[in-house]
């Protein structure tokens, strides 16, 4: 099977890319450090392109497109380091609340698509693979700033039922919480769920959940490529000024083998991420283990690569590379946190692993 992206797909894709050039350049983003903000100059931009509503459908006045053709752009963002919240908002709180159509739904869906709110939605936990905060609070990322909130009450030990919830932010409590990327916004949630917030319950609810992780885990994925790429460049372009013993430290074998080594990682991982989105686009294999297993592969890949590019790229920058003057830091922090986020490598090759023995065992008895 070939498989590439449209020239449409493609076009759309350096067109962001022209635009995160310009308005999300290393000092925009310490800016953002100094002041973390949910929406910006650079969101209402994105809006206008119709990035912020890629997914939302258009009968609400989004483009109705898929993951697929927002793995590209994911990719830019992460190449960028984009503190707004494309994951959150475009990735998982437009497409889930799509499947839900109600008059406040449509509302909601309508602003994501104009730029006029943000979502957060609460991360799925290791042992569940669902979004599952207590009612007593959880950490979310881009909480503080966030308009809409989609959280879920955790589930009973047989797991029947979990309630999915979207509940506006005049209906929550956020504490803001200290972290190392100030741009993910941090924050504590304090809800308590409600009929009128209510959106599933029961085996929907679970079955959108194990959707939402799985979309999580590949926009993740997407993300992570970007800055994986983004942290090469920088270290080859570095390598390439930096003189030692009289030459440029990247005519020296092992660094051209640490900067190679990094690079086979991100490509293949690539496809892998790309295979994932186009099958969580496919009805027949969204909801199947083989879609999950899919997207648990393009996260554990994505997650290696990325974390494999900030080690080399801080070891070709040497000392230089810890300190707050140099830009590498700015995408350092966010590729360690993104390779946790909605699973690390090696939570989702237990996931694999898990999900191959299950099946296998029935035919064995």
């Amino acid at each position: 099977m070939r498989f590439a992206f449209t020239e449409q797909q493609t076009q759309f894709r350096d067109a962001v890319r022209q635009v995160l050039d310009k308005e999300c350049t290393p000092d925009d983003l310490r800016d953002a450090f100094n002041a973390p903000v949910a929406r910006s100059r650079r969101w209402a931009t994105l809006a206008e392109m119709g990035v912020a509503g890629l997914t939302v459908p258009e009968a609400h006045g989004g483009l109705g497109l898929r993951l697929l053709d927002l793995a590209p752009l994911l990719e830019e963002a992460g190449r960028a380091a984009l503190p707004e919240p494309l994951i959150e908002t475009t990735a998982l709180a437009a497409p889930l609340l799509a499947a839900f159509p109600s008059d406040r739904v449509t509302g909601w869906l309508e602003a994501m698509a104009g730029g006029q709110i943000t979502a957060a939605v609460a991360p799925i936990d290791g042992r569940s693979w669902m979004a599952a905060p207590t009612l007593g609070g959880s950490v979310v990322a881009a909480a503080d700033g966030a308009d809409l909130f989609i959280l879920a009450t955790a589930p009973d030990p047989d797991g029947r039922r979990s309630e999915l919830h979207a509940l506006p932010v005049a209906d929550v409590t956020v504490t803001p919480v200290a972290s190392l990327d100030p741009t993910r916004r941090l924050g504590t949630v304090g809800w308590e769920p409600s009929p009128t917030t209510l959106i599933a319950s029961g085996d929907e609810a679970q079955s959108t959940l194990a959707d939402l992780a799985n979309r999580a885990a590949v926009a993740t994925a997407a993300e992570l490529l970007g800055l994986a790429d983004r942290m090469i460049t920088m270290a080859a372009t570095y390598a390439k000024d930096r003189n030692q013993f009289g030459k440029p430290i990247g005519g020296f074998q092992a660094v051209k083998h640490l900067l190679a080594g990094a690079q086979v990682k991100l490509e293949f991982a690539r496809p892998a991420v790309y295979a994932a989105a186009w099958s969580l686009g496919d009805p027949e294999l969204a909801g199947s283990p083989q879609g999950a297993r899919s997207a648990s592969l393009a996260k554990a890949y994505a997650s290696d690569a990325a974390t494999e590019a900030a080690r080399v790229s801080l070891q070709v920058h040497g000392a230089i590379g810890y300190t707050w003057e140099c830009d590498l830091h700015l995408y350092l922090k966010r590729a360690w946190a993104l390779a946790e986020s909605w699973g690390s490598a090696a939570d989702h090759r237990r996931r694999i692993l898990s999900s191959l023995v299950h099946e296998v065992r029935p035919t064995q008895g």
